[in-house]
């Protein structure tokens, strides 16, 4: 095991991926001798020079697009996306192209392209916009939003290999905030199932990436109150754990949905829906969704701190939904 922090994970993927297959190659922006936004791609390219490690002009279509070719040619490129902002740039290629093209061809056009980029808070103020849920729409796209430095070296490994196009949105606050233990040599964690971060008993509570940490900040506070709290790190969007999911509100009963991304249309709302569907008989008070309010996310950090959720927030949701002792309905 090795304690390195969330960056480091995702770089430490990248790179022996690159050292094991050859066909593995990286563009974007500033990722040569800069080595990328917030240091995202130090050290690649003074291992793997410029033919591997590519230097791209500002044009994310332009980008996008070579990869999705090369892809379809036998490559795997991974393409860095400084900012989850620039995606709409891009929005043709991603979407009308890498998510049709293997169902446009009965299965014969493979694109395993990796759409790598950052969201969210973070330390500089800028690009704080999230858009996962956008893509977690796509059919044809698979996305993953880790929350831990082994989850992005793992799932950034399980994106590289993995024969259909993914994106990885690595939230930005996470990057050097936090340093975890992390398995030395080849470590997957497979596209899909979520994590159980926190046993508990009494309220589920599923949140992806940043929320990750402030459900288990608000857990810790709530069993001194005598809630107990389950916390599921979602980890992948696309395809999601509705399994592991439902089987949590099964026991607990209750749900609350915590995100960093807006309330309004986010993946909390589809994880909201489903189990209202598929298990309203198990549910003994209303879910909760917790995430941004509907305007664009402020860049001056004291209007930030109003609009991104936080754990004092997830906390008020869990206590409102466990106010409800009723039977299942």
């Amino acid at each position: 095991m090795s304690r390195v922090t969330f960056a480091e994970a995702l770089v430490g993927a990248i790179a022996d991926e690159m050292r094991r297959d050859p066909d593995v190659f990286l563009i974007g922006q500033d990722i040569g001798p800069f080595g990328g936004a917030m240091q995202g791609a130090r050290g690649l390219f003074d291992e793997f020079g410029p033919r591997r490690v590519r230097d791209a002009p500002i044009s994310e279509s332009a980008m996008v697009g070579a990869a999705i070719g090369a892809a379809l040619q036998g490559k795997r490129p991974i393409v860095e996306i400084s900012f989850g902002e620039f995606l709409p740039c891009a929005m043709n290629q991603i979407v009308l192209q890498a998510a049709n093209l293997r169902y446009m061809t009965d299965g014969d056009a493979r694109v395993p392209v990796t759409i790598r980029t950052r969201v969210g808070d973070g330390p500089y103020r800028g690009h704080p916009q999230s858009y996962e849920a956008w893509f977690a729409h796509v059919p044809g796209l698979k996305v993953v939003m880790p929350s831990t430095p082994a989850d992005a070296r793992g799932l950034m490994t399980a994106a590289i290999r993995d024969d259909d196009p993914v994106l990885v949105f690595e939230q930005m606050f996470l990057y050097h905030a936090i340093r975890d233990e992390v398995p030395d040599g080849e470590h997957v964690v497979p596209i899909g199932p979520a994590r159980l971060a926190r046993a508990g008993l009494d309220v589920t509570v599923v949140a992806t990436a940043w929320m990750v940490h402030r459900a288990l900040e608000a857990a810790r506070q709530l069993a001194t109150e005598g809630i107990d709290v389950e916390v599921i790190d979602l980890r992948s969007l696309a395809p999601w754990d509705d399994d592991m999911v439902l089987r949590s509100v099964h026991k607990t009963g209750r749900l609350v949905v915590a995100h960093e991304a807006w309330k309004v249309g986010g993946i909390g709302a589809e994880i909201a829906a489903a189990v209202a569907e598929r298990a309203f008989s198990h549910l003994r008070a209303p879910i909760a969704r917790v995430g941004a309010p509907s305007i664009p996310i402020p860049s001056a950090a004291p209007l930030r701190t109003r609009v991104i959720p936080s754990a004092e927030q997830i906390g008020d949701a869990v206590r409102v939904t466990a106010r409800d002792a009723g039977p299942a309905v």
